[in-house]
């Protein structure tokens, strides 16, 4: 037990031997640079007390070299023969970045999951090519990861945290000066913020729901093409691209160089989906290609009557049972089958994809028949309030008439004996 101990003792000591050079060595750092007047030189000396990496034992030395051992000595500390680089060029960040980050065996250390082709993919990308190409503006490693507060991506607070991923995008690409030179728009931050996608991400809380890396890719950032569109909506959407694969605008789309979905729906600020979209109004998807009157309108219009039809059918159920629910009756019967309604409309909503009209109407047929049953229970249950109120109103007038009765025969009987 005794030599347990000693050997536990020891290997806290050698532990402790190890790490307190090192920690002092970059505490030399961090305090040299907090103590100099220049804010380009202290800024960073105070940002890296929330870095990632530096909780993980890696200081400023990792990536600007230099003896990181030379206390009050700042010639030896920035000797180039003791590999100090300064401050990294734009042009080589991802490969500096990368000397890490692309080691497989090194980063196992840290995490054993962590893809290590990052810099790879980012010359994959329009920001990587043109950076080979000398444009200097583009996005390297520190635009999106920012440099010497790098946090992890899961981290609230990070750049690349899903809620944040836009606005830092939008850092550049919502930067009408800056993005001048590239000739391309500059209002997508704007018009994702309009988008259902936005909403459901930052309101709702869903870190699934699209953001701009989500379609363009990160590292491999590029913007998708006519034929791409499709695969990248049906990341998500599997079902509806299924069914627009088999209808007749698949192929028309194809033909006439238009990207599916988009075309619709537009990208950036995605709107929720509605009937409205249906029909031959101003503005509306169909009207774009389709002649007013036409043949393929009049079938939009008539999609368009089923599901609204089976949607406000749900609604008059829902609201029925809503007030027997109010009015103390038990409803968890009805409600529970109405959910196959809501389904039957889901299901006949995505099915407009398909253009298939026989199978939207099977879909909303079926949900008319449970939501119908539905509105019958509720006014069923409603009808039985009603009669329960009706009863109870009766039997307190019986009550009423025979409590007044004994009261005036009560008074009767005392009048009587006062005679007698």
């Amino acid at each position: 037990m005794l030599r347990v101990i000693c050997f536990i003792l020891l290997a806290i000591a050698a532990v402790v031997v190890i790490r307190v050079p090192f920690a002092a060595a970059e505490d030399a750092c961090i305090d040299c640079h907090k103590s100099l007047r220049e804010e380009r030189l202290n800024r960073p000396a105070f940002k890296i007390k929330n870095d990632y990496h530096l909780a993980r034992g890696l200081g400023c030395h990792s990536c600007h070299g230099g003896d990181q051992t030379a206390l009050d000595n700042k010639a030896q500390a920035h000797s180039p023969a003791k590999g100090f680089l300064g401050k990294p060029k734009r042009h080589a960040i991802p490969e500096a970045c990368g000397r890490c980050h692309s080691d497989p065996s090194y980063m196992r250390q840290f995490n054993p999951s962590i893809r290590t082709d990052q810099v790879k993919e980012y010359y994959t990308s329009v920001h990587g090519k043109r950076l080979r190409d000398g444009d200097q503006k583009v996005a390297v490693c520190i635009s999106c990861h920012d440099v010497h507060a790098i946090r992890a991506v899961k981290d609230q607070m990070a750049w690349t945290y899903p809620t944040n991923v836009a606005e830092t995008c939008g850092g550049c690409h919502g930067n009408a000066e800056y993005m001048k030179p590239y000739k391309i728009p500059t209002d997508q931050l704007e018009k994702y913020k309009q988008s259902v996608h936005y909403e459901t991400l930052t309101k709702r809380a869903d870190l699934a729901s699209p953001t701009c890396s989500s379609c363009h890719g990160s590292h491999g950032a590029a913007p998708p093409g006519v034929d791409s569109v499709a695969n990248v909506c049906s990341h998500c959407h599997v079902a509806t691209a299924e069914l627009f694969a088999k209808s007749p605008h698949s192929s028309a789309f194809a033909d006439l160089g238009m990207p599916a979905c988009v075309t619709c729906h537009s990208n950036h600020d995605i709107a929720p989906p509605s009937e409205a979209m249906l029909g031959g109004g101003e503005g509306t998807p169909c009207a774009t290609c389709h002649e007013a009157s036409s043949a393929p309108l009049k079938k939009a219009a008539e999609l368009r009557t089923m599901i609204e039809g089976l949607a406000g059918r749900i609604d008059q159920a829902t609201a029925t049972l809503t007030r027997a629910e109010h009015a103390g009756m038990e409803i968890g019967a009805p409600k529970f089958e109405l959910i196959a309604a809501n389904e039957s409309l889901i299901k006949a909503r995505a099915a407009v994809h398909s253009l298939d009209v026989e199978q939207i109407k099977t879909a909303t047929d079926s949900g008319l028949d449970v939501a119908q049953k539905s509105l019958e229970s509720g006014q069923g249950l409603l009808s039985e309030v009603q009669f329960r109120r009706k009863g109870l109103a009766a039997s307190m007038l019986i009550i009423i008439a025979v409590l007044v009765g004994l009261f005036l025969k009560i008074r009767e009987v005392d009048r009587r004996k006062r005679l007698d």
